[in-house]
């Protein structure tokens, strides 16, 4: 096939490491980047400055590619549905992202495909809020329907006039039981148009703060039977919403006789994920290279892991004005280690990059994951 071209909306790291894959793969990759000194304009020379909003922009970016994907989901629905009306692909497309845009849809389709949820209700009163936590128990987790990510438009609460977002018959947001969860994991899935789709080892994933500090790879002491049923959940999703390239499926799993392994899915992502990441190092294909097979309907590569186990660390934040001057202590001690910066200005708490180890046992790939950590943070 001729040199084929993806067009992809936004200019953080998702981008920055799908251009990674794109080298290898001759896939020339257009983005559609916020500002000009971005992580993904550093290293796509195709990058144009616009908004994700910006109607003309998506469509001129569409116009030059086979096809239109997402590093984010903050993109306008009607604008792509208009998009592809007109002839362009949109992978995945508008009906689909709807899914992870809003949270209540995603409730209300999980519910009809019988995906196992927490119990959920939609507020628009502190009464409705009062009405749910009767039932299912105080506290209730509050969620704002659209734009939250990273801990981000969360909050527990234990009544209905805590809820910190605003609330009212236009203003509608999402409740949901507080799940007693013992482990968080990853069910990562890709999917072509033509129906194909291939899976990855489940992982856990390790918040700090609402942020995923750690992905340990596979999920350790895991059940296998709630391994598959974790991936048959992914399957089940990416099918139900008719879902082209990566998947994040993210799960509470509640372990121990009272629930024996009971998963139920938390937040979805349709697109490369950060619990993905540990795939670039350990496995036989990347999410990101994936994920362009995927949206260009090419064969979906293996997802075998290459080591018995992997463990990705990000970075948030430093004490360094810059971690690479961090390199020459690092690579003499961890010569195992695998960096990945992102060429973003620091920031406190900001993620600047991720590590990944891999090898046999998996204390010491955590502890080696740690150590670089520590030593790009400047906290040694």
């Amino acid at each position: 096939m001729p040199q084929p071209t993806v067009a992809v909306v936004g200019g953080g790291q998702l981008a920055r490491m799908m251009q990674q894959a794109a080298i290898g793969l001759q896939v020339h990759l257009v983005a559609l980047v916020e500002d000009p000194g971005s992580a993904t304009a550093q290293v796509v020379p195709d990058s144009v400055v616009g908004a994700a909003s910006d109607g003309e922009a998506l469509t001129a970016i569409a116009s030059r590619a086979d096809v239109l994907t997402f590093e984010h989901e903050h993109v306008p629905n009607d604008v792509l549905a208009a998009i592809r009306a007109a002839g362009h692909a949109v992978e995945p497309g508008p009906e689909a992202l709807l899914h992870a845009q809003d949270k209540i849809a995603m409730r209300e389709r999980l519910t009809a495909l019988d995906v196992p949820c927490p119990r959920w209700a939609v507020a628009r009163t502190p009464d409705d809020v009062a009405a749910f936590g009767a039932r299912v128990g105080w506290p209730v987790v509050a969620k704002t329907p659209r734009g939250g990510y990273d801990g981000k438009g969360v909050a527990i609460v234990h009544d209905g006039e805590q809820v910190p977002f605003p609330m009212g018959p236009d203003t509608p947001v999402l409740l949901e039981e507080r799940v007693p969860f013992t482990r968080e994991l990853a069910a990562l899935v890709a999917r072509r148009p033509s129906g194909e789709m291939r899976t990855w080892p489940v992982v856990q994933t390790i918040q700090r703060d609402g942020v995923c500090a750690e992905v340990l790879s596979p999920a350790p002491d895991l059940d296998p039977s709630t391994a598959r049923a974790a991936e048959g959940i992914a399957r089940l999703v990416a099918e139900g919403l008719g879902v082209t390239g990566v998947l994040a499926v993210e799960l509470f799993l509640e372990e121990g006789e009272e629930h024996g392994g009971r998963l139920s899915v938390n937040e979805l992502a349709m697109r490369p994920h950060n619990s993905g990441h540990v795939t670039i190092d350990a496995h036989t294909t990347s999410q990101f290279e994936q994920h362009l097979r995927a949206v260009l309907d090419l064969p979906l590569g293996a997802t075998d892991q290459r080591e018995r186990v992997a463990v990705m660390a990000n970075l948030l934040g430093s004490e360094l004005a810059e971690p690479t001057t961090a390199y020459p202590a690092l690579m003499a001690e961890l010569p195992g280690v695998k960096v990945h910066l992102y060429g973003k200005e620091v920031r406190p708490g900001r993620k600047l990059g991720h590590v990944t180890a891999v090898g046999d046992d998996l204390d010491m790939a955590r502890a080696q994951a740690a150590r670089a950590v520590a030593l790009l943070s400047g906290e040694d």
